[in-house]
């Protein structure tokens, strides 16, 4: 049920095709919901929101209460309790609870507070703006309410949070150069780590290429946890598509459970948090048949993914 709410939470550049996988979120340069997530709210949908009250002590499933049926046309929200813990700071990993119900009826749509929460990087463009300014100068133990409109005729989500934890995590891979196997695209980094992919002029794989250049001391990372990622990807002639690096902000996804590409999936299950790793992916496990502008339908993509932080 968590992919759910996080799909709300993601309102942008995550839409993808993973051809015969089905559809499946992975790091895109092209905003899927970008309107929906910077609209402005109005004085109804504030007031409205105003209006819900929250009830219950913290770190337990809350009691939340609004007239039904509950709309808003944009994205609000705003803080019910400050917290008294550390203080929240842009690029920070956060951690949170919450529990997620449908305006239209107050029925439940999922929760967290009995299962695995949510993590999201303080300041990620891929969150509603709104969830980040709110969340700006506040602290841990922080509580508050996200409406958010459904797409289509979907209803709208009225989500009472928590923060849990906050911890600042790397901004690059560090660990032990690994050397990697001839013929594939190099990669040299800046100083501040951002990567450059130079392609080779070679006819490209046809199976998928996990080639590691850097190998953290961390736990390997397993299927189902919530990994932090710097990422920069091109095509196989080395025209960029996309880079966290360039976007300002890690990415964040739950590996191993169709959020991203099943190139990633399959490449990055396994390899150790600090590591740095270049994934070739072929088309059948990337976007398939899709045109995905700026990617061409049937591309093999290239990827070099530094792991920052697995939990």
């Amino acid at each position: 049920m968590a992919a759910t709410v996080a799909s709300l939470l993601l309102l942008s550049g995550l839409a993808a095709c993973a051809g015969d996988s089905g559809e499946s979120p992975t790091p895109s340069p092209t905003p899927s919901a970008a309107a929906d997530a910077n609209a402005e709210p109005t004085t109804e949908d504030v007031a409205a929101l105003a209006a819900v009250t929250v009830a219950g002590e913290p770190d337990a499933e809350p009691a939340v209460t609004f007239a039904q049926p509950f709309t808003v046309t944009a994205p609000v929200a705003r803080v019910t309790d400050e917290g008294t813990g550390e203080a929240l700071t842009d690029g920070q990993l956060l951690t949170m609870k919450y529990l997620a119900l449908s305006g239209a009826d107050g029925s439940t749509q999922e929760s967290t507070y009995a299962a695995a929460p949510y993590s999201f990087v303080l300041g990620d463009a891929s969150q509603p703006p709104v969830l980040n300014e709110i969340l700006q100068g506040q602290k841990t133990g922080t509580r508050f309410l996200l409406a958010i409109p459904g797409q289509a005729d979907a209803a709208t989500t009225v989500l009472a949070a928590e923060i849990t934890a906050a911890r600042t995590i790397p901004t690059r891979a560090e660990g032990a150069a690994v050397a990697p196997a001839d013929g594939l695209p190099t990669v040299t980094l800046a100083d501040d780590g951002t990567p450059t992919i130079t392609p080779v002029k070679a006819d490209p794989p046809t199976d998928l290429v996990v080639q590691p250049l850097i190998t953290g001391a961390g736990a390997p990372i397993t299927a189902g946890q919530t990994v932090t990622f710097q990422y920069t990807g091109v095509l196989w002639d080395g025209t960029p598509f996309d880079s966290s690096w360039e976007n300002g902000k890690p990415f964040t996804a739950v590996i191993g459970s169709g959020q991203v590409i099943p190139g990633w999936d399959q490449g990055l299950v396994g390899q150790s948090v600090g590591s740095q790793v270049l994934l070739v992916v072929p088309p059948a496990l990337g976007y398939g048949d899709q045109d995905r502008d700026p990617i061409p339908a049937n591309s093999t993509l290239i990827f070099v993914v530094d792991i920052l932080d697995a939990g």
